[in-house]
């Protein structure tokens, strides 16, 4: 299985967790997806509260590569799979 298909079905099973993950495992899985998917960030700096905090844990892995960043996804999720699955 390719890197990508290994990165979306462990995206979709993420997704279909039974329980949600703490918030700040929640920002790490969410700004690796969107460094995997998009790179580095292509949108201005929100104003929600939550939306910032969103926005700020993607800037922080600006530079990473989308390769680097589906391979981190993947093993943190894998990690957490048996706590939240």
């Amino acid at each position: 299985m390719s890197l990508e298909e290994q990165f979306k079905t462990v995206a979709d099973s993420v997704r279909n967790w039974k329980s949600k993950p703490s918030d700040s495992e929640n920002l790490a899985l969410y700004s690796l997806y969107k460094q995997a998917v998009f790179g580095d960030v292509n949108i201005s700096e929100p104003s929600g509260i939550v939306e910032k905090a969103k926005y700020k844990a993607w800037v922080d892995r600006k530079g990473m590569s989308q390769d680097d960043a589906k391979k981190q996804y993947i093993e943190m999720a894998q990690k957490l799979q048996s706590k939240y699955a």
